[in-house]
Protein backbone atom coordinates (compact mmCIF):
# COMPACT_ATOMS: atom_id res chain seq x y z
CA UNK A 1 0.00 0.00 0.00
CA UNK A 2 1.19 3.66 -0.88
CA UNK A 3 2.92 5.39 2.50
CA UNK A 4 1.18 8.54 3.13
CA UNK A 5 2.53 11.06 5.07
CA UNK A 6 -0.01 13.00 6.95
CA UNK A 7 1.86 16.22 8.35
CA UNK A 8 1.80 16.40 11.68
CA UNK A 9 1.74 20.45 13.26
CA UNK A 10 -0.93 20.35 16.08
CA UNK A 11 -3.44 21.77 13.84
CA UNK A 12 -5.52 18.79 12.19
CA UNK A 13 -7.66 16.08 13.12
CA UNK A 14 -5.38 13.69 12.41
CA UNK A 15 -7.33 10.67 13.54
CA UNK A 16 -10.25 11.07 11.47
CA UNK A 17 -7.48 11.77 8.60
CA UNK A 18 -5.77 8.79 8.82
CA UNK A 19 -8.95 6.86 9.24
CA UNK A 20 -10.15 7.72 6.10
CA UNK A 21 -6.89 7.47 3.97
CA UNK A 22 -6.44 3.45 5.57
CA UNK A 23 -10.39 2.69 4.53
CA UNK A 24 -8.86 4.75 1.00
CA UNK A 25 -6.20 1.71 0.56
CA UNK A 26 -3.30 4.08 1.62
CA UNK A 27 -0.60 3.16 5.07
CA UNK A 28 -0.75 6.85 6.43
CA UNK A 29 2.44 8.25 8.73
CA UNK A 30 1.71 11.26 11.37
CA UNK A 31 4.84 12.78 10.97
CA UNK A 32 6.73 15.88 11.14
CA UNK A 33 10.17 14.81 9.74
CA UNK A 34 11.08 16.58 6.64
CA UNK A 35 13.24 13.00 6.04
CA UNK A 36 9.86 11.21 6.40
CA UNK A 37 8.20 13.82 4.22
CA UNK A 38 10.38 13.39 1.29
CA UNK A 39 10.65 9.39 1.25
CA UNK A 40 6.60 8.89 1.52
CA UNK A 41 4.88 8.10 -1.79
CA UNK A 42 2.26 11.44 -0.88
CA UNK A 43 1.67 14.05 1.97
CA UNK A 44 -1.36 15.13 3.02
CA UNK A 45 -1.73 18.91 4.99
CA UNK A 46 -4.86 18.76 7.43
CA UNK A 47 -5.68 21.72 9.29
CA UNK A 48 -8.49 22.46 11.74
CA UNK A 49 -8.14 26.27 13.49
CA UNK A 50 -6.34 29.47 12.86
CA UNK A 51 -4.14 30.46 10.06
CA UNK A 52 -1.61 32.54 12.15
CA UNK A 53 -0.79 29.42 14.88
CA UNK A 54 -0.89 26.87 11.62
CA UNK A 55 2.01 28.87 9.78
CA UNK A 56 3.93 29.51 12.76
CA UNK A 57 3.63 25.87 13.52
CA UNK A 58 4.65 25.05 10.09
CA UNK A 59 7.70 27.11 10.18
CA UNK A 60 8.63 26.38 13.81
CA UNK A 61 9.34 22.70 13.10
CA UNK A 62 11.09 23.70 9.48
CA UNK A 63 7.92 22.11 7.80
CA UNK A 64 7.56 25.10 4.51
CA UNK A 65 10.72 24.30 2.70
CA UNK A 66 10.09 20.25 2.70
CA UNK A 67 6.59 20.72 2.00
CA UNK A 68 7.54 23.13 -1.41
CA UNK A 69 9.94 21.51 -2.36
CA UNK A 70 7.72 17.99 -2.06
CA UNK A 71 5.39 19.96 -4.54
CA UNK A 72 7.93 21.00 -6.76
CA UNK A 73 9.20 17.46 -6.61
CA UNK A 74 5.42 16.39 -8.14
CA UNK A 75 4.69 14.50 -5.56
CA UNK A 76 0.94 13.92 -4.73
CA UNK A 77 -0.23 16.36 -2.75
CA UNK A 78 -3.49 17.00 -0.88
CA UNK A 79 -4.56 19.59 1.50
CA UNK A 80 -7.28 20.04 3.47
CA UNK A 81 -9.42 23.10 4.89
CA UNK A 82 -6.71 25.11 7.16
CA UNK A 83 -4.13 22.65 4.51
CA UNK A 84 -5.69 24.45 2.21
CA UNK A 85 -5.99 28.30 2.68
CA UNK A 86 -2.07 28.36 4.33
CA UNK A 87 -0.83 27.01 0.59
CA UNK A 88 -1.92 31.09 -0.67
CA UNK A 89 -0.32 34.17 0.22
CA UNK A 90 -2.15 36.11 2.76
CA UNK A 91 -5.45 35.45 4.71
CA UNK A 92 -7.80 38.02 6.12
CA UNK A 93 -7.59 35.86 8.91
CA UNK A 94 -3.93 36.87 10.31
CA UNK A 95 -1.07 39.18 9.90
CA UNK A 96 1.87 36.00 8.40
CA UNK A 97 2.54 35.40 5.31
CA UNK A 98 1.03 32.02 3.91
CA UNK A 99 3.35 29.56 2.35
CA UNK A 100 2.91 31.13 -1.24
CA UNK A 101 2.87 28.21 -3.19
CA UNK A 102 -1.01 29.41 -4.87
CA UNK A 103 -1.13 33.49 -5.83
CA UNK A 104 -4.05 34.61 -3.92
CA UNK A 105 -5.60 35.38 -0.37
CA UNK A 106 -7.93 33.88 1.93
CA UNK A 107 -11.17 36.06 2.38
CA UNK A 108 -13.86 35.99 4.88
CA UNK A 109 -17.64 35.44 3.99
CA UNK A 110 -19.17 38.88 4.04
CA UNK A 111 -22.62 39.40 6.25
CA UNK A 112 -25.77 38.59 4.84
CA UNK A 113 -28.98 38.31 6.68
CA UNK A 114 -30.19 34.51 6.17
CA UNK A 115 -26.66 32.79 6.17
CA UNK A 116 -24.74 31.80 9.33
CA UNK A 117 -20.89 31.89 10.02
CA UNK A 118 -18.69 30.36 10.07
CA UNK A 119 -20.42 27.85 7.39
CA UNK A 120 -21.17 24.76 8.55
CA UNK A 121 -22.48 21.47 7.18
CA UNK A 122 -23.27 20.08 4.36
CA UNK A 123 -23.50 21.71 0.56
CA UNK A 124 -23.05 20.85 -3.05
CA UNK A 125 -20.05 21.32 -5.21
CA UNK A 126 -20.57 22.48 -8.18
CA UNK A 127 -17.65 21.03 -10.27
CA UNK A 128 -15.43 23.35 -12.66
CA UNK A 129 -12.91 20.80 -13.58
CA UNK A 130 -14.87 17.79 -14.62
CA UNK A 131 -11.84 15.66 -15.53
CA UNK A 132 -9.85 16.28 -12.36
CA UNK A 133 -9.11 12.97 -10.72
CA UNK A 134 -10.31 14.20 -7.28
CA UNK A 135 -14.29 13.44 -8.70
CA UNK A 136 -14.03 10.40 -10.59
CA UNK A 137 -17.00 7.93 -10.41
CA UNK A 138 -18.65 10.59 -8.19
CA UNK A 139 -22.51 11.56 -8.79
CA UNK A 140 -22.57 14.96 -10.65
CA UNK A 141 -22.46 18.45 -7.88
CA UNK A 142 -22.22 16.07 -5.05
CA UNK A 143 -22.32 16.75 -1.16
CA UNK A 144 -19.80 17.32 1.31
CA UNK A 145 -18.83 18.62 4.78
CA UNK A 146 -17.88 21.99 5.61
CA UNK A 147 -17.03 23.79 8.61
CA UNK A 148 -15.07 27.39 8.14
CA UNK A 149 -15.89 31.48 8.06
CA UNK A 150 -13.05 32.27 5.49
CA UNK A 151 -12.37 31.12 2.03
CA UNK A 152 -9.45 31.24 -0.61
CA UNK A 153 -9.54 33.09 -3.59
CA UNK A 154 -6.97 32.39 -6.17
CA UNK A 155 -5.89 34.66 -8.74
CA UNK A 156 -6.01 32.37 -11.38
CA UNK A 157 -9.27 31.13 -11.70
CA UNK A 158 -7.99 27.60 -13.96
CA UNK A 159 -7.41 26.09 -10.50
CA UNK A 160 -10.17 26.29 -9.25
CA UNK A 161 -11.52 22.35 -9.22
CA UNK A 162 -14.21 23.19 -7.62
CA UNK A 163 -17.15 26.03 -6.00
CA UNK A 164 -20.24 26.22 -3.93
CA UNK A 165 -22.62 29.01 -2.95
CA UNK A 166 -23.35 30.36 0.28
CA UNK A 167 -25.83 32.63 0.21
CA UNK A 168 -25.32 35.09 -2.92
CA UNK A 169 -21.29 34.44 -2.80
CA UNK A 170 -19.65 31.76 -4.80
CA UNK A 171 -16.52 30.15 -3.57
CA UNK A 172 -14.07 28.27 -4.43
CA UNK A 173 -14.10 24.88 -2.63
CA UNK A 174 -11.34 23.00 -3.83
CA UNK A 175 -8.49 23.69 -6.23
CA UNK A 176 -6.09 21.08 -8.48
CA UNK A 177 -2.64 21.81 -10.77
CA UNK A 178 -0.51 19.02 -11.54
CA UNK A 179 0.26 17.04 -8.47
CA UNK A 180 -1.08 19.75 -6.23
CA UNK A 181 -5.04 19.15 -4.80
CA UNK A 182 -6.49 20.94 -2.03
CA UNK A 183 -9.76 20.94 -0.82
CA UNK A 184 -12.05 23.44 1.42
CA UNK A 185 -14.35 20.56 2.65
CA UNK A 186 -13.68 18.05 5.05
CA UNK A 187 -13.58 14.46 3.04
CA UNK A 188 -13.06 12.58 6.10
CA UNK A 189 -16.12 13.64 6.86
CA UNK A 190 -18.19 13.52 4.28
CA UNK A 191 -19.41 10.21 4.12
CA UNK A 192 -19.13 7.73 1.15
CA UNK A 193 -18.57 10.84 -1.07
CA UNK A 194 -15.35 11.90 0.77
CA UNK A 195 -14.14 8.18 1.25
CA UNK A 196 -14.33 8.11 -2.88
CA UNK A 197 -12.67 11.57 -3.13
CA UNK A 198 -9.72 10.09 -0.31
CA UNK A 199 -10.12 6.82 -2.69
CA UNK A 200 -9.36 8.91 -5.91
CA UNK A 201 -6.15 10.32 -4.38
CA UNK A 202 -4.74 7.21 -3.23
CA UNK A 203 -5.26 5.96 -6.92
CA UNK A 204 -3.13 8.78 -8.33
CA UNK A 205 -0.44 7.80 -5.62
CA UNK A 206 -0.60 4.45 -6.93
CA UNK A 207 0.34 5.09 -10.37
CA UNK A 208 3.12 7.67 -9.36
CA UNK A 209 5.02 4.32 -7.22
CA UNK A 210 7.51 3.16 -9.76
CA UNK A 211 6.70 -0.57 -10.91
Amino acid sequence: MPVIAVVDYEMGNLHSVCKGLEKAGATPNVTYSPKELEQADAIVLPGVGAFDPAVQHLRSRGLEQPIKEAIASGKPFLGICLGLQILFESSAEGTHPGLGIIKGKVRRFRPEPDITIPHMGWNQLEITQPKSILWEHLPSDPWVYFVHSYYVDPIDPLIRAATITHGTQTVTAAIAHENLMAVQFHPEKSSNIGLQILSNFVAQVREKIPA
